[in-house]
């Protein structure tokens, strides 16, 4: 049974940053991804990583700012965001896939998804 624990998130002023945590149990070998949903829209894609931590992608909205990375002997992904805006407030969740090995930036193509971590960026 994988389950996925999202931690790190909560208030930061404009400009700020911060990292979020995901540990992963029940497998070793998920492609990780993280979105996230702001009241009122849909959830969308932020970030994910291949098994082996070499290929990354990243939604328009979050290039150059975030930096998705994974440590295995944590079993742990982070997702770091840098030069935070009030437009990237939202619950942000981790995801992970069990086949596959493309990247996918669509929520359908992830089978297991952690309870969520609030962002706020506001002064």
């Amino acid at each position: 049974q994988v389950q996925l624990v999202e931690s790190g998130g909560g208030l930061v002023q404009p400009g700020g940053s911060l990292r979020l945590s995901c540990v992963v149990s029940g497998s070793d070998n998920l492609v990780m991804g993280w979105f996230r949903q702001a009241p009122g829209k849909e959830r969308e894609f932020v970030a994910t990583i291949d098994r082996r931590g070499l290929r990354v992608l990243y939604a328009d909205s979050v290039k150059g700012r975030f930096t998705v990375s994974r440590v295995s002997a944590k079993n742990t992904v982070y997702l770091q965001m840098n030069s935070l805006k009030p437009e990237d407030t939202a619950d942000y969740y981790c995801a992970a896939r069990a086949n596959g090995y493309n990247l996918q930036d669509k929520s359908s193509f992830y089978d297991y998804w952690g309870q969520g971590a609030q962002v706020t960026v506001s002064s």
